[in-house]
């Protein structure tokens, strides 16, 4: 995998400075209060047709739910976002979702070095692990 260029660095932060905006009114008027929205990432494709956007949403527990909405509604938020955008793109590429875990693993992995979670004395944290 090749380096981005400064081009789609550009476009991934303008993406990604107006896609925490964009989100998080969209859950707070979708009566979501309490749900916090971040923005970990954006990566733009060479041809600068497609944004993947990695977004990290707390509490976990809502994670699914928020992101299925997200993807449903993703015409309009690449609407809302070519609006503010109009002066700095000329095309908005297709944006896609994704969940962000990376925070969860680091905290995973923070709880083990400390030993709060000690599968050799609770091997049922390894049942835990496992991934389906």
């Amino acid at each position: 995998m090749e380096e981005e260029s400064q081009r789609q660095k550009k476009i991934g932060s303008v993406l990604q400075r107006d896609l925490v905006d964009v989100l998080q009114n969209a859950a707070t008027q979708g009566g979501m209060q309490g749900v916090l929205i971040s923005v970990t990432k954006v990566k733009v494709t060479v041809d600068l047709s497609v944004a993947k956007v990695y977004l990290s949403i707390f509490p976990n527990n809502k994670g699914a739910a928020l992101i299925d909405g997200i993807k449903s509604n993703a015409p309009l938020i690449r609407h809302e976002l070519a609006q503010r955008t109009k002066n700095q793109l000329r095309r908005m590429p297709r944006l896609e979702f994704f969940i962000d875990d990376s925070l969860e693993y680091i905290d995973q992995i923070d709880k083990s070095l400390k030993g709060e979670e000690n599968p050799i004395k609770d091997p049922s944290i390894l049942d835990k692990r496992k991934k389906s």
